[in-house]
């Protein structure tokens, strides 16, 4: 055996080591499994979007208008969940709208999480001035309600998807920026920090390769938690018609087409809602059960 494999071998052991530990406590939360099992099949159901719908998300059944799901009287397998206003087969749009809303908590935390760490690292390790003003603004951003602050931002940058991704992105990176300052702020003064910088590393390389690597748990925490909250804020913002278009089939805009059929066809509003909870409560229940396996003051001996 070469010393490169002999090398090797500790690493990968201790590397399995430490993905055992991790699954031993977030397992330990059986509500956090269950939240992981359900998010797989969202991103599974995503994925093979074209495969598992029945229909497709835009086709229009003009004989088939607002058709009850196929348990109810007059109901038809063809439409398991039933049709909407215009006919659309509303199975179909749920599916391809798990697409919409992995997409947007996918853009929008990388947004947040790219941002918000980078002024939280200069905040944080550069301190003075440009701390204070940094963390001025994130109060500012703070101090307005969340969906009003979107709400102003999208009608400056025009209705839609992409603008609405935006929106929320900056105003969810607040808790990026004060999470890593908060971080950097412990961290910074250590003895192997220290070390690298008589070793000679530059600023950037102790911000970026020897400080941030063990700031992550937290942040990893607040990205779950954020990509549900972005799922949530788009959705609102969708429903009040300043997010996704029709006909895109995105939960929030299903929810804001079937407003007044709330009374005459109660499953065109049901299933959408349905869908916007058990996403986020699944991913709420994941990012409780990473809380659990990163944050050492958690476990539990």
């Amino acid at each position: 055996m070469s010393d490169t494999s002999r090398a090797e071998t500790p690493k990968r052991s201790a590397e399995a080591e430490v993905l055992a530990e991790f699954w031993h406590y977030f397992s330990e939360n059986r509500g956090a499994v269950i939240g992981l099992f359900v998010f797989v099949a969202l991103v599974l159901i995503a994925i093979f979007a074209p495969l598992v719908a029945p229909h497709s998300p835009t086709q229009q059944y003009r004989d088939a208008l607002l058709q009850p799901p196929v348990w109810a009287d007059n109901g038809t397998a063809t439409f398991l969940l039933g049709t909407d206003a215009v006919g659309r087969d509303i199975l179909s749009r749920l599916i391809y709208g798990a697409r919409f809303s992995l997409f947007i908590g996918v853009v929008v935390v990388t947004l947040s999480l790219t941002i918000g760490i980078s002024l939280g690292l200069v905040a944080g390790y550069v301190g003075g001035k440009p701390d204070t003003f940094i963390m001025r603004v994130m109060d500012v951003i703070l101090s307005f309600p969340s969906l009003l602050l979107a709400l102003v931002l999208v009608a400056i940058l025009g209705p839609g998807l992409m603008n609405a991704m935006i929106a929320i992105a900056l105003i969810l990176q607040p808790h990026f920026v004060r999470l890593t300052r908060a971080a950097v702020l412990s961290e910074k003064n250590r003895d192997y920090v220290t070390a690298a910088r008589v070793a000679g590393a530059g600023p950037l390389r102790l911000m970026f390769r020897t400080i941030l690597p063990n700031c992550m748990a937290p942040l990893i925490v607040q990205a779950t938690l954020s990509f549900s909250n972005a799922i949530l804020d788009a959705a609102a913002l969708g429903f009040l018609g300043m997010g996704a278009q029709p006909p895109t089939p995105e939960w929030g805009t299903m929810l804001a087409e079937a407003r007044e059929f709330i009374l005459r066809a109660p499953w065109v509003v049901t299933f959408p809602g349905l869908a916007i909870l058990i996403t986020v409560l699944a991913i709420n229940l994941m990012g409780d059960g990473l809380r659990d396996a990163l944050d050492p003051k958690l476990k539990r001996s």
